[in-house]
């Protein structure tokens, strides 16, 4: 039974931590099979390099199908019942993995269970937006993902501790305690619905209004940022590892993501304040601008300190960026369309870190990583230009006081 939306005047309350550590849970399954995926459909099927990168993949592609129509389920279904009917299904999914006797199996599972993932995770995303005060979005809105951030260090921890010996089934329990938790966390958590505007006669015949039941207008120009940003970002997480192998530096690649996660850590607790107090572009560009530096770092004969300072820069750069751009996203829009603002930005984000490697993966062969690297720097720093088109000109430089 949803709750009455009352705008919130604290921020960290029982809903917001509930919120939070179901989102963890969430984000932990995700990478601990993002991280094993791959290999497991080698050792467990022997499937191509092609067929393992898709076993991988596809979880992207189910997350993106459900991200194009959570916006409008969210409004027609609800918070709540969205919440637990997806991340019901995302449990079930966890269990089926073990019985998954062929690799078209596995593929069916793996896309199943992205579509899942889309749903829940937008389904949390949205409802948190409506425990943060308003004056402290940018703020609430990277502590909640805090959350995510751990789990991008412990999840591909465990992967690898857990299937080390090839025990594969440990993997698929863990993801499955772990699904088990995050729905009954999200049980708990109180999901106050948006007041329902005023539906005009013949409004739903409107032209374009399929599109805009998927795509929020007002949050697509900082979703494209977003989009960008996660291409580049995709250079990092799917080719950093063999590129660094193959200048034997294997070791730097285990504790990338580490100082990685560590750092940011240390920029949510003050990007999101800034962004509060002082304006979107106070934050915005600076974050852009250290990402970009991240990037170029990585476009040189990788050594110790190019690798740490990519590592430090990308981290303090795309990982507090991320919630600073959310936080634009949804103050974009009002409360009654927080999910297909919410739902947009990620579908951007998904499509960007998900099919970005494709992309990539044919460019190595002709420029090599340094020259991608290069060139995802020069994208980088074209997404700076594009923020200062779409939103950048016209933001406040001040807010709040």
């Amino acid at each position: 039974m949803s709750q009455p939306h009352i705008p919130p005047t604290k921020l960290f309350t029982r809903d917001f931590l509930l919120a939070g550590v179901a989102n963890l849970f969430i984000s932990m399954v995700f990478y601990l099979l993002m991280t094993s995926m791959a290999l497991y459909a080698v050792d467990r099927f022997q499937a191509s390099d092609s067929a393992a990168g898709l076993a991988s993949s596809v979880f992207v592609i189910g997350s993106v199908i459900a991200r194009l129509f959570a916006g409008k389920l969210l409004r027609t279904m609800g918070r709540k019942r969205l919440a637990i009917l997806s991340l019901g299904l995302f449990a079930l999914a966890s269990v089926f993995y073990i019985f998954s006797s062929t690799l078209f199996l596995l593929l069916i599972v793996r896309l199943v269970h992205g579509v899942a993932f889309g749903m829940g995770n937008t389904a949390i995303a949205t409802a948190v937006q409506s425990t943060i005060p308003p004056a402290r979005r940018s703020e609430g809105t990277g502590y909640f993902g805090l959350s995510t951030t751990l789990s991008t260090a412990v999840g591909p921890f465990l992967a690898v501790l857990l299937s080390g010996n090839g025990n594969y089934t440990a993997v698929f329990v863990f993801c499955t305690a772990f699904s088990t938790a995050a729905l009954l966390f999200t049980l708990l958590v109180r999901m106050p619905e948006p007041p329902r505007p005023a539906q005009k006669p013949h409004a739903h015949a409107r032209r374009g209004s399929f599109i805009r039941s998927i795509i929020s207008p007002a949050a697509l120009p900082i979703s494209l940022v977003i989009l960008i940003c996660g291409i580049a970002y995709s250079g990092i997480i799917s080719f950093l590892a063999p590129f660094l192998i193959s200048k034997s530096m294997a070791e730097a690649a285990s504790w990338f993501f580490i100082v990685y996660a560590v750092t940011v850590l240390i920029s949510r607790l003050f990007a999101g304040r800034i962004q509060d107090r002082r304006g979107d572009n106070a934050i915005m560009y600076p974050l852009l601008l250290v990402f970009a530096l991240g990037m170029a770092a990585l476009a040189f004969d990788p050594s110790i300190l190019t690798v740490a300072s990519a590592a430090a820069l990308t981290g303090f750069g795309f990982g507090a960026l991320m919630p600073c751009a959310q936080a634009i996203a949804v103050s974009a829009v009002p409360p009654a369309e927080l999910g297909v603002a919410t739902s947009t930005f990620f579908l951007m984000l998904d499509v960007g870190i998900g099919f970005g490697p494709v992309a990539l993966g044919l460019l190595i062969p002709h420029l090599g990583y340094t020259g991608m690297f290069g060139m995802l720097t020069v994208l980088s720093v074209l997404g700076i230009a594009l923020y200062f088109q779409v939103h950048g000109r016209h933001a406040r430089g001040m807010q709040g006081a």
